[in-house]
């Protein structure tokens, strides 16, 4: 299966950072990512949107898009835009100086110095849900009804459970609900919901008419920070609490509900893996009169992927939850929000199916990907999850499905370095010999064993000082500095060799190799005597030359001499 870039609209891959550890596929609860080219794209049509891969990552690989200069431009269109601030914002933001949960008031006097006509919570748009979601129950229509706050959730029933759909409850998000209530009490108005939900962005824009905007508390710190505006405590100039700011917290639903219908179990179920089993039994059709607030982040949104906390949560999620809830709990109680009263259809929405299309190949091409990477029979698939899939043949899957590749496999890629490794230490003619810090032997080859002339079993355990010199070990380890290629002659094996000593203190390793040159020191020895006497030869001729020479010029300059007196005394007598 072919996918084009980019892969998702709202979280991207900052390609840079990626080293595939493969942890936000470990951590992926539907796989809707693609590892191609060393790098892990999420596929935007797989994708719920849970956040837990821009958690997890270790290199802040994953970037949530940013929609602040969308707000921005909100604010320059001057019709005023009114912000639905969600109420887990009392467990996000704290006051540096006194450590207190910031207030509502403090938060509104920030968010109105960014140009905001108005800022209010999203727990008012809870209350009206949590109505309707008590009328749901009490016509006990549905065996089984599933709260619909947490978008999420929502689009893994939607894309990967279709059949569920009928329990998933019609209704509108306290997010949606507060903005429509919002514009109707502001005419013209725009709105921006700010809170700890990266799938927000995806709701905001899938149903039109609500939030125009979605921001995230961590867009909110910076875009704050970017102003130079100080979040700082403010007291509370009223002191009304609502039941609805418990939504934020696992249970709070069920909290703020009046569970008046007593043939339904009232159930909370936080976490996608655990939302995930709880939809198949409803699919399964395990589960009769119950009502389930269903929540994909452990603690619910409080636990949420962008819960901002001074940006210390990247890489591996800040969560607090008895000191989260304890913030969201001194901050609500009380009796519900006054709220105008609309009619269900005013607070229903229609979730359709976004059903997805899986190619599922048969058992024998499965078994195939399985036999590429030294898979044959059962007991070889490892199932470590090391690639990020829970099994080998879910790998094997998605290897089909163009997700993953071959060398994704840990334990392969080891079984076959370790099968590299070993053919070249079986097959290179240099001997190579492998000590511990104690100076024993952990591994010798076959060549090494040859050019010492010893029987492997015989030496493995044993210190090296039975078959080598082992001032070039200590000296390497005690100083921590290799040797290479020096010439060393071995003189009870009569062996010239070229060592190499190599500390690895990383593994605690003392590695030697060893290079056979033994003919050609001798070869090169021979050469240097026949060099030698050839010299030595060359010196005698010339020498017995130069005698030769010498007594040549004697002889000639005695002829010479009486050549010279015998022409003169002619001459002479010429004269």
């Amino acid at each position: 299966m072919e996918y084009e870039q980019p892969m998702n609209e709202y979280l991207n891959l900052k390609t840079a950072n990626c080293r595939k550890c493969y942890k936000c596929i470990r951590h992926c609860p539907v796989k809707s990512i693609r590892f191609d080219d060393n790098h892990a794209y999420i596929i935007a049509e797989d994708c719920i949107l849970c956040g837990n891969c821009f958690v997890v990552c270790p290199q802040n690989a994953k970037e949530v898009r940013n929609d602040v200069e969308k707000a921005r431009a909100l604010l320059r269109e001057g019709s005023g835009v009114y912000v639905s601030l969600a109420p887990s914002f009392t467990a996000n933001y704290t006051d540096e100086k006194s450590g207190q949960s910031l207030t509502f008031s403090a938060m509104e006097k920030a968010v109105k110095e960014l140009g905001f006509a108005g800022i209010e919570e999203t727990a008012v748009g809870a209350t009206l849900v949590k109505q309707r979601y008590d009328a749901l129950v009490n016509a006990g229509e549905s065996d089984v009804i599933i709260s619909s706050c947490c978008h999420s959730v929502n689009q893994l029933i939607q894309k990967y459970y279709p059949d569920v759909l009928p329990s998933l409850a019609p209704v509108v998000s306290p997010m949606q609900a507060h903005c429509m209530d919002l514009k109707r009490r502001h005419p013209g108005a725009k709105t921006v919901f700010i809170g700890p939900c990266i799938s927000k962005k995806a709701e905001a824009e899938t149903y039109t008419g609500f939030a125009d905007c979605a921001l995230t508390f961590e867009e909110l710190s910076q875009w704050l920070a970017d102003e130079s505006i100080a979040l700082t405590y403010v007291e509370e100039e009223t002191a009304d609490k609502s039941l609805a700011r418990f939504f934020p917290v696992s249970g709070g639903i069920l909290r703020t509900m009046k569970k008046e219908n007593r043939e339904y179990a009232y159930l909370t179920i936080d976490g996608i893996e655990n939302c995930i089993r709880a939809v198949e039994d409803v699919a399964k059709g395990k589960l009769r009169k119950c009502f389930i607030e269903m929540s994909a982040c452990t603690g619910s949104c409080t636990g949420g992927p962008v819960m901002d906390r001074g940006g210390k949560q990247r890489g591996g999620k800040s969560f607090y939850p008895v000191r989260d809830y304890l913030a969201v709990s001194s901050y609500a109680g009380g009796d519900d929000f006054m709220t105008a009263s609309y009619p269900a259809e005013a607070l229903t929405k229609t979730i359709r199916s976004r059903s997805l299309r899986k190619i599922h190949l048969g058992e024998t091409a499965v078994s195939e990907v399985l036999r590429k990477i030294g898979k044959t029979k059962t007991e070889h698939e490892l199932n470590c999850g090391t690639c990020g899939y829970n099994t080998c043949r879910e790998k094997a899957q998605a290897v089909l499905e163009g997700k993953a590749s071959l060398f994704m496999c840990l334990p392969y890629l080891l079984e076959k370095a370790e099968s590299f490794s070993d053919d070249i230490i079986k097959n290179t003619p240099n001997g190579i010999i492998v000590l511990n810090e104690n100076f024993e032997v952990h591994q010798i080859n076959a060549a090494a064993c040859k050019l010492l002339n010893i029987d492997p079993p015989a030496i493995l355990g044993d210190q090296v000082i039975r078959i080598l010199d082992p001032a070039p070990f200590i000296r390497a380890v005690q100083e921590e500095k290799n040797a290479y290629n020096k010439r060393v002659y071995l003189a009870d094996y009569e062996k010239y060799v070229d060592e190499t000593v190599i500390y690895d203190k990383n593994y605690h390793i003392i590695i030697c190799i060893m290079r056979d040159v033994t003919e050609e020191t001798r070869q090169k020895e021979m050469k240097e005597n026949f060099n030698r006497k050839a010299v030595d030869i060359t010196d005698k001729v010339i020498e017995k030359q130069m005698r030769a020479v010498q007594e040549i010029a004697s002889l000639l300059g005695e002829t010479t001499a009486e050549t010279k007196i015998a022409l003169t005394k002619l001459k002479e007598s010429l004269l």
